[in-house]
């Protein structure tokens, strides 16, 4: 019998994750942990919403898959990959351990990433941003009750998509798509981060929590979210050259790429 033979990782200079919402039941934990097992990088940024405390405050569900994510990460921190975690809002009281490190992952409130050509990059969750989230009333209210049952039609959907040998495809990603609102506020979000970065002189941002992968000029700023593993499966990469992607990892493949920043990394100045 032949030997099989164990691919090759694939290597880059920095991967960047966020809303992966470990604790939470629509969590792509099985995908996750497949594209940490087959990766690596110089650094591993997580931006926000790693562990979704909102959830394990209320169900306490926590399967062995979030449990490996979690050791996998370890892991690589261990083995020299320089992890650094931003808190979202969903994970924020890790945000008083800012400065700190535990088990070599450094937390931060916010960081500089800087391309080999010297171009600073922002990185930042992004809930400060999101005005929704300075209005929790009645309307955002209802809005996360439509948003936890189309979360759990995909959840079925997905099932039943993998019992016949589907691909996964994301319902909650279609109707963001098809809804004006959704995608309104999903530009004005990139607008006001960008305005923000240009304002405090950086070259680009990179950020989460609206579950939108994404990588586009917005005024001269290059705005990157890498989007999440509940709805979409996706992350932000930086090639060995500075060139950065994102990758759908439902399909195995890079479906976006950018042609510039060659994007070391300092903390931000207070």
């Amino acid at each position: 019998m032949g030997t099989i033979q164990k691919l090759k990782p694939r290597k880059y200079r920095s991967i960047w994750l966020s809303d992966i919402h470990l604790g939470y039941k629509g969590c792509k934990a099985e995908y996750l942990l497949d594209f940490l097992k087959t990766t690596e990088s110089d650094i591993l940024y997580l931006i926000g919403d790693i562990i979704d405390l909102w959830s394990v405050k209320r169900t306490m569900y926590w399967p062995q898959s979030h449990n490996n994510i979690v050791r996998t990460i370890l892991d690589k921190a261990k083995q020299g990959t320089r992890v650094i975690y931003i808190p979202g809002n969903h994970d924020e009281q890790l945000r008083e351990y800012a400065g700190m490190v535990f088990g070599n992952v450094e937390i931060h409130h916010e960081y500089t990433h800087v391309a080999p050509d010297g171009k600073r990059m922002l990185l930042v969750h992004g809930d400060a941003y999101d005005a929704i989230m300075k209005c929790r009333g009645v309307k955002n209210y209802i809005g996360n009750l439509g948003y936890e049952a189309l979360l759990y039609c995909n959840r079925q959907i997905s099932l039943i998509r993998r019992t016949f040998g589907f691909p996964y495809w994301s319902l909650s990603g279609f109707v963001k798509r098809q809804v004006k609102d959704a995608m309104e506020h999903i530009n004005n979000f990139a607008e006001v981060v960008c305005m923000d970065a240009a304002k405090r002189g950086f070259d680009g941002v990179v950020c989460g929590h609206i579950h939108h992968a994404d990588i586009r000029e917005v005024r001269n700023i290059l705005y990157c979210n890498d989007g999440d593993w509940v709805e979409n499966c996706t992350a932000l990469v930086e090639q060995k050259n500075g060139q950065m992607e994102l990758i759908h990892w439902t399909e195995q493949q890079v479906t976006l790429n950018v042609n510039h920043v060659n994007i070391t990394s300092d903390p931000v100045a207070a």
